[in-house]
């Protein structure tokens, strides 16, 4: 109760501190603020999300792609605790000054700083979430590249149900506004097909508790379980699943889950595994972008292994400096979203962003689902 008081305070000072600022102010340097897990369970997903935005951030500064202006990425971690998002939000708007607000992770942390980025102006671009309350209603302010929980649950019962065939859909998720979101996505999508979950489990954010999940679960003998959580979570659920017996029951991840991680996890044993994504494969390099952001990333992080978020992240700062460079001298809040907006529509026609891709992994790589009966 008194940390949710602190945050409810903390919003109200970071609200009123900011209202003093000169909020389209831009000089030499223009700035990028974000909040995301770079420690503690989900570090390997917010640790992902920045070094993709990092790599063409560095590029667009080492070659004056702004013609005399450079960007500075500034990153605080919150550790996937909406609490200290709160906090980490009044330092990018009260100390860092901060033009855009970049890639925060997260739909619970989102969810605590919907308040303030709600009544102010500041561009609040790509945030590495699918929550359907940062798309309805529209704002101003807030630009999504990604497709939504929605839409990639919706892409994943039509793959079990419309085209296998499956009709005993089960789902595990986070017992928070990210699970929500994926549970009542699930329930509207088999809605439709006049189905409806025969057996659900949660466990609680930032945790490893799955034991009551599997139990609630597995009596019902589900052909499919749609995963709506993080990577350690959803492998552990996934291994001990498997050890309480063998079985053909398919596990159906969306993409906040980070396939990559979650493949290392559970020890490449990827059998009767399903992963939405909301870019294409990152090995495919016949994609001028995909091909750009794997030799980048090399360059800058040569230890980083490639991956879809950071390929997510790598495509949406790319955007951020097109729209800039596009401006030119007339570099403002509300020309900088117009200008976003934009382009955002044409990478959305060119199918980089606001599709959903479904795939599997197979002998060491990720493989489309294109046609599977």
């Amino acid at each position: 109760m008194k940390k949710i008081a602190l945050g409810v305070l903390l919003a109200l000072l970071i609200l009123v501190t900011y209202t003093t600022l000169d909020r389209n102010e831009v000089g030499k340097v223009i700035k990028f603020g974000s909040s995301l897990p770079l420690s503690g369970i989900n570090k390997e997903l917010g640790l992902a999300v920045k070094e993709g935005a990092a790599t063409y951030f560095k590029y667009t500064n080492d070659k004056n792609i702004l013609r005399g202006r450079k960007i500075e990425f500034i990153t605080y971690d919150d550790k996937y605790e909406p609490e200290l998002t709160v906090e980490n939000l009044h330092k990018l708007l009260d100390k860092d000054k901060v033009f855009a607000l970049f890639g925060f992770v997260g739909t619970p942390t989102i969810k605590a700083i919907m308040p303030i980025i709600t009544e102010s102006d500041i561009p609040f671009v790509a945030p590495f979430s699918g929550a359907s309350f940062l798309r309805n209603p529209p704002r101003e302010n807030f630009i999504n590249f990604r497709s939504s929980y929605a839409d990639e649950i919706e892409k994943i019962i039509e793959y079990l149900v419309d085209k296998k065939g499956l009709k005993k859909i089960a789902i595990f998720y986070q017992n928070d506004d990210y699970g929500d979101d994926g549970y009542i996505a699930t329930i509207k999508s088999l809605k439709k097909r006049h189905l409806s979950v025969i057996a659900e489990g949660t466990y609680r954010r930032n945790t490893l508790s799955v034991t009551q999940a599997l139990y609630d679960i597995k009596s019902s003998d589900p052909q499919a379980i749609i995963m709506v959580g993080a990577y350690k979570p959803v492998a552990l659920f996934i291994k001990r699943y498997r050890e309480m017996e063998k079985t053909k029951t398919i596990f159906c991840n969306i993409s906040f889950v980070n396939a990559d991680e979650l493949v290392k996890e559970v020890g490449y044993d990827t059998k009767n595994m399903v992963f939405s994504q909301t870019v294409p494969s990152y090995d495919d390099t016949n994609i001028p972008i995909v091909d750009e952001y794997r030799k980048m990333l090399k360059k800058d992080f040569p230890t980083a292994k490639y991956g879809f978020v950071s390929l997510e992240s790598y495509i949406a700062a790319k955007l951020d400096i097109e729209a800039l460079k596009e401006l030119k001298n007339d570099i403002d809040r509300k020309n900088f979203l117009n200008k976003l907006n934009q382009l955002s529509n044409e990478y959305k026609k060119r199918g980089i962003f606001g599709k959903v891709f479904l795939f599997k992994y197979k002998n060491s790589k990720f493989i489309e689902i294109k046609s599977d009966k």
